[in-house]
């Protein structure tokens, strides 16, 4: 079969958004509210679509969006994120992905993007396309009585006090309190409109129907809000008549350990709770060793999540800071996009720039990507075969440079 990739009309948008519907299981039709949430929030120049030679039908899709990445030294940096990406279970097989991949890619590099993200449904996928993953994430499942807290005490015991408000006092607060902790946290990403609106209820998509939520807001001894837990909960009783409540956290986002550890107290301390379920945590959360009792949180997900694709390695190199500093020639290969060549980091300058020098390591631009925010260790890379030392020490050295005290964290699906 053949196939025409180009961006989509605006007539072609229902076709569009039923391709993204069928390849991702969520719906079989397309309601108005999609249409008109995708004609206000979606650039259509940004949108992709393979369309059947012979059918006309759309049979693939893709999308971008412009997002701000927060790297190490806290700068935030303009990137092209890719999402609602799949291609019909008919037309599997036949490089459309590939061609949309490459439109993307060139239509980056003409805007000026140096990095590109995702996040994968599936692990095979787009490392062909020279994505690494770059942040993971665990879910911890605390058994509530095990934690050896005093539940009849639940207030912070640093003089600050925790607040129930309703979504529209989050929808206020919740903006100023993100951009506080993305500017302290690798791999967080920047929210829109949309996405605060969907969080709140004031949106709604029609495959994914707004739960109401409970929000608990910190605010430190001196009246500052440092932190905000968002949750629901189920309602399960035993046939005795006794509560055994799971609390599903759905956010929480805090200025400071105080604030961190007020509110997971307070999650563990309501009434009817058996057992708390973290949500997508980083895999160094301070939440375990916060409990007298750290045993008591199971791990119930381990697994990567945020993906990176270095598509300017000169610029993208340049916007971060390193742990140490240091001298390191890179030979990055790049089978499908713009960053193979050699480069010269100046850790301790900041500056990477392309050279004729000899290469101190050679690797793949996915493995690039998975260093970049500091989650991946050089040396377990090189011993997974991944990377391969030119010079002796180089693998220790891009170790020491690349990580960063606390391991990067994406909280958001997008």
């Amino acid at each position: 079969m053949s196939a025409d990739v180009r961006p989509i009309a605006e007539s072609e948008l229902h076709d569009w958004v039923s391709a993204v519907h069928t390849g991702f299981l969520t719906a079989t039709r397309v309601t108005e509210s999609d249409l008109a949430q995708r004609a206000k929030y979606n650039d259509l120049a940004r949108m992709q679509g393979a369309f059947d030679a012979d059918t006309g039908r759309c049979v693939g899709a893709f999308r971008s969006f412009a997002q701000e990445l927060t790297v190490p030294g806290g700068a935030a940096v303009p990137v092209s994120a890719v999402s609602n990406v799949g291609v019909l279970p008919t037309h599997r097989r036949q490089g459309l992905l590939t061609r949309m991949m490459a439109a993307e890619f060139a239509a980056a590099g003409e805007r000026g993007d140096a990095l590109a993200t995702l996040i994968a449904a599936e692990y095979p996928i787009y490392g062909r396309y020279g994505f690494g993953p770059a942040t993971a994430l665990t879910e911890w499942e605390i058994d509530v009585p095990r934690t050896g807290l005093d539940r009849r005490w639940s207030a912070p015991a640093d003089g600050g006090r925790i607040d129930l408000v309703d979504a529209a006092e989050f929808r206020r607060l919740g903006p100023g309190l993100h951009d506080g902790v993305r500017a302290a946290v690798p791999g967080v990403v920047n929210r829109d409109e949309r996405w605060w609106n969907l969080a709140t209820g004031l949106e709604e998509m029609s495959h994914r129907p707004y739960k109401e939520k409970f929000h608990a807001v910190y605010r430190t001894a001196e009246g500052e809000v440092a932190g905000v837990a968002v949750y629901t909960a189920d309602d399960h009783w035993t046939d005795a008549k006794v509560p055994q409540n799971t609390v599903q956290v759905q956010d929480l986002l805090a200025l400071s350990p105080q604030a961190e550890r007020a509110l997971w107290h307070f999650l563990c301390s309501i009434d009817w709770v058996l057992k708390v379920r973290t949500g997508y945590r980083a895999p160094d959360d301070l939440l375990p060793q916060l409990l007298p009792d750290p045993r008591s949180a199971r791990v119930v997900t381990s697994a990567d999540f945020l993906w990176v694709r270095v598509l300017d390695v000169v610029r993208a190199l340049g916007a971060r800071t390193y742990e140490v500093p240091g001298v390191l020639v890179l030979e990055v290969t790049d089978g499908v996009g713009p960053a193979a060549g050699r480069y010269r980091l100046d850790a301790g300058a900041g500056v990477c720039e392309r050279t004729q020098e000899v290469a101190d390591l050679r690797l793949d631009v996915s493995v690039l990507g998975s260093l970049y925010l500091g989650e991946a260790s050089a040396v377990r890379l090189a011993a997974l075969g991944q990377l391969a030392e030119e010079r002796p020490g180089a693998v220790a050295l891009a170790d020491a440079v690349f990580r960063t005290a606390r391991r990067p964290w994406c909280p958001d699906v997008f």
